[in-house]
This record gives C-alpha cells, structure tokens and sequence, in this order.
C-alpha cells in the first residue's frame, strides 16, 4: 500500500502555492491513519477472510512517499487453494468501462505499470535492457497455478489497448495491469498490490522481502594518496523528511503478530548449562538458573495458572505438538 499525495485529505490542507512534498506532516499523519484503517478492514473486519498472523514493515520511497509491506495468514478455511478461488480474491484486467466505471478510472489511475520496454530505457525499472518486474505480463485465458509458487493471473489478450488517462498517448492493456483485490484500491484510493503467495516455497522470500531494510548506499572517502581499506568503507542512509516525522511521532515502524518466541526445546535435566572454567561442578550444580530455562518455566507456567494456557498458539496445527510436549514432559516429571 502507498500513499496518495492526491488524498483529499493532504490537498485540502495545502496552502496556496504548496504541493504534497512541502507537508511532510501531512503526509506522514495520514497516511498513518489510512493504514490504521486498512489493518481495521483487513485484520479485524476480515476483508480479505479471517487473518490469524500478519507482519508488516514501513517503508519510504527516495521521494519521500511511505509505503508498507504486509504479509497476511489466513485462517485455514478462508485461504484461497484453486484457480478459481484466487479470482475470488486478486485481478489483474482493466474493467469494462460501462460495467465498473469507478473501478476503471481507479485501476488506470493507480494500478498500472508505468509502461517500459523498447523506446522508454530510461525507465527506474529498466535493467539490462528489461523490466525487472517482467512487464508486460503474457496474456491468458484463465489463472493457472505458477511454477515459482505464484499464480498466473487470468489477463484476457482480445481487449483493445485504452489510454492510459483522458488525452494521452500512451495506450495500455491487461498485460500493464498491477494485481489487485476489487475493494482496496476503490476504498482508500491508492496504489494496493495483492498477490497471493501459493506455496510454502514463498515464505522465506516474503519474510526476506517484508524485512529488506532501508535504501543504502556505499561511500568511499580518501584523506590523500594513501587511506586504509576499513576507513574507506561508509554505510549511508537516505532519511527523508516523513520518515523522521514517522519516528519524532512514535509511529510503529514494524509490527509483527502474534510475537513469536522461539523456546530451545531439550529432554528432562538435558538442558545447555553455562559456567566459568574456574567454578567447581558442586557450585555450577547448586545454582538455581541453571536448573531453570525458558522451556521449564513455560511448562510451569501453565501448570499452575490456567489463563497462561490460551497462549499456545492455538491458532496454528503446531497447537497439538506442543500439547504433546507438554503431556510427555509432565509424565516424566511425575514418574
């Protein structure tokens, strides 16, 4: 999801004379409340279907626009599986005008790639000679399952071209077309690309992805003829106006839910202990943490307060191994 210097929200604001990129403030305010609003819709609302994990990541564009990165979860019954069933959720065609007329101005205005290729090199994302997004997409007759762990989406090829905005010369058809869920972009009137991740072969990718980190760039900095290799080596950030308004406001920057925390799993009294070389086995022996870990005091935890048992990720199949652990630890600790 990306901000909209064109909001409503940001123009009425402005004064006379003053475009978006004069009201950092502006910009990063609403577009923080937007995104409050979509995680509502999203998370809570269950726009999409009902979402029992998600990740996200802010992040800003070198011409200060905030942007996020989100990965979603869904519940088991609501996760698309089929073809058919992720039409439900994503498109990737430009509207019949006289059918969905607002969806149609939304999807040119926001959801196409800015056209590259032959004739337009100069493109940002032009590299080698071709797009790295691999646009324009190949036409097809209905979404397939891909090999790289994403769908092909369904982009029929007998539609004529239409121009890209009113009196352009730029034309464009469903190959150009960005994926999208129908809903988003018409609610929040913005630039929402919805892909569905199709195989467990994503999830490393898309976490990598999620947390790639901010734009950096090296620097190289000589004092004279003669300069040391280590010295010679900077790591810079581009730190843009909203940025440092997003953290001066104490804006999450990332959010990942339900936390997770790994627990080092080990038998009875098998537990990693660590000592000084200069301490006797009867004193490393006698002192009390460590015959405590994170995995004992876990199990302790819920043996003894009922209300600790509803954090065992009830929500993932993982529930009933970790069930199972704690049935099988409790039986060797009782015999």
């Amino acid at each position: 999801m990306t901000c909209n210097p064109s909001w409503r929200e940001i123009v009425d604001e402005l004064l006379p004379g003053q475009t978006a990129q004069d009201r950092p403030d502006l910009i990063t305010r609403i577009f923080h409340a937007k995104f409050e609003e979509f995680k509502m819709d999203v998370v809570e609302k269950g726009a999409l279907g009902k979402v029992i994990a998600y990740v996200y990541v802010i992040e800003f564009q070198k011409r200060g626009l905030p942007h996020v990165h989100m990965l979603l979860i869904l519940d088991e019954i609501d996760k698309p599986k089929s073809p058919e069933q992720y039409d439900t959720f994503v498109r990737a065609e430009i509207p019949e005008r006289d059918e969905e007329p607002r969806l149609y101005d939304v999807v040119l205005k926001h959801m196409i790639h800015n056209p590259c290729g032959e004739g337009r090199r100069n493109s940002s994302c032009m590299e080698n000679g071709v797009c790295k997004r691999k646009f324009p997409k190949p036409f097809v007759v209905s979404t397939v399952q891909g090999k790289n762990s994403y769908p092909i989406y369904r982009r029929h090829g007998d539609r004529p071209p239409v121009p890209l905005h009113e009196n352009s010369a730029t034309f464009v058809d469903n190959g150009w077309v960005v994926p999208y869920n129908s809903w988003l972009p018409l609610k929040y009137d913005c630039h929402v690309n919805v892909e569905i991740c199709s195989s467990i072969k994503s999830v490393k990718y898309l976490y990598k992805y999620v947390h790639k980190g901010v734009d950096r760039v090296s620097m190289e900095v000589r004092a004279g003829a003669e300069y040391n290799e280590i010295q010679q080596y900077v790591d810079a950030r581009w730190v843009c106006a909203p940025e440092a308004l997003w953290r001066i406001y104490q804006f999450p920057i990332t959010r990942m839910c339900p936390s997770v925390d790994r627990l080092q799993l080990h038998l009875q009294n098998r537990q990693m202990v660590r000592f000084s070389t200069n301490q006797s086995i009867e004193d490393i022996l006698q002192m009390p943490q460590n015959s405590r870990t994170m995995l004992t005091e876990f199990f302790k935890m819920n043996s003894l307060d009922p209300e600790a048992r509803k954090y065992l990720c009830r929500e993932f199949p993982q529930r009933y191994r970790w069930l199972t652990a704690t049935k099988t630890w409790r039986k060797r600790m009782s015999t």
